[in-house]
């Protein structure tokens, strides 16, 4: 009653007071949905571009483990689907609401006069054979749609749509979505959609009702008959709304309230009964809302009347013309009290239930992403401070290393340069020495020899074969060990200082540097059979106590003296390998090439010469024949004939043997000559061997060591890499991060402007 009173204190008379309530302004409390409605779609569509902005960051990480991990990847890609069917929903997102009641209450006329047209078919008896949907159109135009089939059935009155209706014999479940042009209603305008029903009383299948087209719903209205009061049916649907939502937002119209103005006596006991009865049930049987509130919720109304008075009004006539019973103004005024109030409730419902869930959510996805590129960013600062120090390490180590290899390559260098003199100075040695006892080396040759020339050019060979040999074993004994173990210890030097620069990786590999298995060997090349190509023996019987024999043993050394001439050669500061060593017999001269000089000639040749052309012959002579007179002959005689016997001894032992020997004497002599000139050559080439083995192998090890600088380059440039990547991806998680919460806190301004001022 109360309720009643304050409705009738602010009701204002007079045919321009029902238009001036009629008018829609922006004030709306529907344009509260539309606004939040619009907010959070704006919303949403920036939470998409952020999850499709954070999903290629995510994209561009996917190789790299370190940083993200495959679950985090999938979960990121799962927001962009999550997201878009959020935006699906709320694109669809409108307010419902559903109306129910007994068949024949009014239900379609209720909501016709809310449309402001007759739009849904109405009449006496069971009118509404199934659900009637109406919704808004964008483009203008008016039809229906069927559960059955998609196609446009073109609704333009009342009456074809009951035809329409009726054509289709639909079941009391099934669904008709009608279309209506929004420009013609603002309810449907503001995404309201009415939502009619069979009566309750028609079939037992309430919960399939409930299930099919209740559970979206923002708020139902229960239309009851004033003639009658709440019947069973009735409330046990709404009793089986109760349980499967909680706290529905529902409104009772008691319609037909005009049918009271013929009992004007009994009006105020009958709506106090209806008012009690319907109040106790929303309060104390559904539980839905508290006593007082459920007076709000409770109405007095004449659809029929509301929709005649509205269709007057779109004709330019007054409201009130026509048949209307008296009271008409209070209930129409309290129709469109229903009406404010039911905008205000279902504007707040379904901006709470339609809305409130979807903010939460866009939260949760904000809030789940901005953690992972929290793990993110922890991770590639982390990453970032360990490469910075590997990067240190690597370029410490790097400049560590080429310091080091320059100062062992000089200290190589040096002693390399040092080795090779103390191998020069060895082989020199070592080599004049054996030259000295080359004769105890050609006596040892045991070939038999024969002066026939065919047989003694083999027994030449063969002799150059031996004493090449036999120097050069001769020199190897002497020198090779010492010469192996001194290069040998030089590498393993060099291998421990050098792998000192080469990673643990690498250590093992330097030990291979040195692939002989065998000691180093020096390679003494003499070629004795080109070095001695021009010696030319002289097996001629001579005998010793001859005068030319005199001359010569007295005449001194320097007459004695056979010319060889020998071109000035110079021996090569370096040679390109041992291998390629040059012939010691390239540098000497043979005999045959040149032809003698005149002051080559013996002293004794050109005495007998000179003794024969000159006038001292006679002089002789005169001697001769002086000395005879003197000494006597006989004295003459015995010395003749010892002179005759030596000769005879001497000839009758000029044997094979004897030429042998004499062949041997002078092989040593001529090869002695020519094993000199070689020397420094030989012992050049035998140091250069060194040389060439131990820079090799220095050689091998800085390669090894300069591969190791090589890698060290790459992997810092491989780091600066990393480092870039690192660096973007970080300023990048920051950049999401922060439109993270930058979304975060427009979902909680939506809140604050929206859904708080609901509770």
């Amino acid at each position: 009653m109360a309720a009643y009173i304050n409705r009738t204190m602010s009701m204002i008379a007079g045919e321009n007071q029902f238009r001036t309530n009629d008018i829609r302004t922006e004030n709306s409390p529907l344009q509260i949905f539309v606004k939040a409605k619009k907010k959070i779609n704006d919303i949403f569509l920036e939470i998409d571009d952020y999850v499709d902005d954070t999903v290629r960051f995510i994209g561009s990480l996917r190789d790299d483990h370190n940083i993200i991990s495959p679950p985090e990847v999938k979960k990121v890609e799962s927001y962009t689907d999550k997201v878009q069917g959020i935006r699906d929903v709320l694109k669809r997102d409108h307010m419902k609401v559903a109306f129910f009641g007994r068949t024949s209450n009014g239900k379609s006329t209720v909501i016709n006069a809310m449309l402001r047209d007759k739009i849904l078919p109405s009449g006496i008896g069971h009118t509404t054979n199934c659900f009637l949907q109406v919704e808004g159109s964008e483009g203008g135009e008016a039809y229906l749609v069927t559960e059955a089939s998609d196609a446009k059935q073109p609704v333009q009155s009342v009456g074809q749509l009951g035809h329409a209706l009726c054509k289709e014999k639909l079941c009391e479940s099934n669904l008709v979505r009608i279309f209506w042009p929004k420009d013609k209603c603002l309810l449907l305008r503001d995404d309201v959609v009415f939502v009619d029903s069979p009566g309750v009383d028609v079939t037992p299948n309430l919960d399939d009702w409930i299930d099919k087209h209740c559970l979206d719903a923002d708020v139902f209205v229960l239309v009851a008959n004033a003639e009658s009061t709440l019947m069973i049916a009735e409330k046990n649907f709404f009793h089986k709304v109760s349980t499967k939502l909680s706290k529905p937002n529902i409104f009772i119209l008691n319609n037909r309230w005009d049918a009271s103005a013929s009992e004007p006596e009994f009006l105020d006991e009958v709506r106090a009964q209806h008012q009690e009865r319907a109040v106790d049930f929303l309060a104390k049987e559904l539980k839905v809302c508290n006593p007082k509130d459920a007076e709000e919720r409770v109405f007095f109304i004449s659809a029929k009347e509301t929709l005649q008075a509205r269709l007057q009004e779109a004709r330019g006539q007054p409201a009130h013309n026509g048949a209307l019973a008296e009271g008409f103004q209070n209930r129409y005024f309290e129709f469109q009290d229903f009406e404010r109030k039911f905008e205000e409730c279902i504007s707040k419902s379904a901006v709470k239930t339609k809305f409130e869930q979807h903010s939460q959510r866009g939260k949760h996805i904000a809030t789940e992403i901005r953690q992972t590129l929290d793990e993110i960013l922890e991770r590639t600062q982390k990453m970032k401070s360990e490469q910075v120090n590997v990067k240190k390490e690597v370029h410490d180590k790097l400049n560590f290393t080429e310091q080091q290899l320059m100062i062992l390559t000089q200290e190589m260098k040096d002693k390399i340069h040092r080795m090779v003199e103390d191998v020069e100075q060895r082989v020199s040695k070592a080599l004049n020495e054996e030259i000295r006892r080359l004769a105890v080396l050609v006596d040892e040759f045991s070939v038999p020899f024969h002066p026939e020339p065919l047989v003694l050019n083999v027994y030449k060979r063969e002799l150059h074969v031996h004493v090449e040999n036999g120097l050069g074993s001769n020199l190897r004994a002497r020198l090779s060990t010492a010469l192996a173990l001194n290069i040998e210890n030089s590498q393993r030097e060099m291998t421990e200082r050098m792998s000192c620069l080469l990673p643990e990786n690498k250590r093992q590999m330097s030990l291979n540097v040195m692939p002989r298995r065998e000691p180093f060997e020096i390679l003494y090349r003499l070629n004795c059979d080109n070095l001695c190509a021009d010696f030319h023996e002289d097996l001629e019987f001579r005998f010793s106590w001859g005068i030319t024999a005199l001359i010569n043993r007295f005449a001194g050394k320097q007459s004695q003296r056979l010319a060889i001439t020998n071109l000035p050669q110079e021996i090569p500061q370096s040679l390109v390998s041992p291998a390629d060593s040059i012939d010691s017999s390239k540098f000497v001269s043979t005999a045959n090439c040149f032809a003698p000089r005149q002051d080559d000639w013996s002293l004794a040749t050109r005495v007998a010469i000179a003794s024969i052309t000159s006038q001292g012959t006679m002089g002789g002579l005169i001697v001769a024949g002086f000395m005879l007179k003197t000494v006597g002959w006989r004295l003459i005689a015995v010395t003749g004939a010892i002179y005759g016997a030596l000769y005879m001894y001497e000839r009758l032992t000029w044997t094979n043997k004897a030429k042998e020997r004499e062949f041997k004497r002078q092989y040593v002599s001529h090869a002695t000559k020519k094993l000199k000139l070689i020397v420094d050559l030989t012992s050049a080439n035998c140091s250069h061997q060194v040389q060439q083995e131990l820079s090799s192998t220095f050689a091998r090890l800085c390669h090894l060591v300069d591969e190791t600088t090589s890698e060290m380059d790459s992997e810092l440039k491989t780091i600066a890499t990393t480092l870039r990547t690192l660096e973007e991806a970080a300023t990048n998680a920051k950049v999401l991060r922060n439109k993270a919460n930058y979304l975060a806190n427009e979902l909680d301004l939506f809140d604050a402007a929206y859904l708080k001022s609901l509770h």
